[in-house]
């Protein structure tokens, strides 16, 4: 995924939305009349808005230690955790089947898998995300892997924690998750020189039903996506089959987040987009990328970034939700990797 705002354009964006952090207390029911214009209402759920007085970075956060004996990606060890910049090839984000590359690929998705699964089952009310990373970090560090997001670009945190209106990206922090809230926790591992990337949104409590229908539609989007995927299909299947389950009901998909390419690198190509286009490109057996669909309520699709530089929420404090698999093309088909 993309940071595709900067922090100086969060100004312009704030002064034009709903979601103004300088005056939108954070209600649990996000209904309201502004002037001549009716807000909608999208249940019932707490807003996460940034904390005030803002604090710009991330500098304030300390990340946490690793193993010296963990392998570590490139950057996890250069200042500001800069990535070096990837040519792009024809063979960018695919690797060689049938080869010890595939088999430790697959042990990189395997164990993001039973990452996400283990995160998942700490999400409870009055836990908090810092908690959550935390747990998950030894977790992963345990198993003799590095966590991805620390420390890439500068990311603070082990893992991202979005709750209710956070498209991607967030921070872990010290609120206490509350009932009727969803979160979404993205895990990436690096294991044996390969990144395994996947991510599930989860009930906290007693979530209302527009809520659980947001996170069920997007597992649906998901697999539908996925079944579009095979050797000689054109990647813009996979956005057109995610459209097809939203139809008209009152849903979008951000187009601002991308699925990538993944392997050796964290992001690569080909690049994965989740909404209707007409990009080119065709999977081959060996691509190896992530399909991630975040589903927003309503028919707004913009977000913005938070004074972090991280936390990217929906422009109108809409709930969204995110899931995210791997998928391995094939000689015969498409295999998901992150099960």
């Amino acid at each position: 995924m993309y940071r595709l705002f900067s922090i100086p354009r969060l100004w312009n964006t704030i002064s034009r939305t709903s979601c103004h952090p300088l005056s939108l207390p954070k209600s649990r029911n996000f209904a309201s009349v502004e002037g001549d214009v009716q807000v909608e209402d999208f249940g019932d759920y707490s807003i996460i808005l940034p904390d005030e007085p803002f604090v710009f970075g991330t500098d304030h956060i300390s990340p946490r230690n690793v193993p010296k004996h963990i392998v570590k990606p490139a950057y996890a060890n250069r200042p500001g955790g800069a990535v070096s910049p990837q040519l792009p090839t024809r063979d960018s984000g695919k690797i060689l089947l049938g080869t010890d590359e595939e088999k430790r690929l697959r042990a990189a998705a395997s164990l993001a898998g039973q990452v996400r699964n283990f995160a998942g089952s700490l999400v409870k009310v009055g836990t908090t995300t810092n908690s959550v990373d935390q747990a998950v970090h030894e977790f992963i560090t345990k198993h003799s892997a590095y966590p991805s997001p620390l420390n890439y670009s500068g990311f603070p945190r082990s893992i991202c924690t979005s709750v209710n209106n956070i498209l991607v990206h967030g921070i872990p922090d010290k609120r206490p998750l509350e009932n009727g809230d969803i979160i979404n926790i993205d895990i990436t591992v690096y294991l044996n020189g390969f990144h395994g990337d996947t991510s599930q949104t989860f009930l906290v409590g007693n979530v209302d039903e527009s809520g659980k229908e947001l996170v069920s539609l997007t597992n649906i989007a998901l697999r539908s996506a996925i079944r579009a995927c095979g050797p000689g299909k054109p990647f813009k299947l996979i956005g057109k089959a995610i459209d097809e389950v939203i139809g008209t009901k009152n849903y979008c998909v951000s187009s601002q987040f991308t699925g990538h390419g993944i392997g050796r690198v964290f992001h690569s190509s080909p690049w994965i987009m989740h909404h209707v286009n007409d990009e080119p490109g065709t999977m081959e057996p060996g691509h190896c990328f992530t399909i991630e669909p975040v589903i927003i309520q309503g028919s707004n699709p913009r977000g913005w970034i938070f004074p972090d530089g991280w936390t990217a929420s929906t422009e109108n404090c809409a709930r969204s939700a995110q899931a995210e698999h791997m998928v391995l093309i094939t000689e015969t088909g498409a295999e998901v990797l992150t099960e």
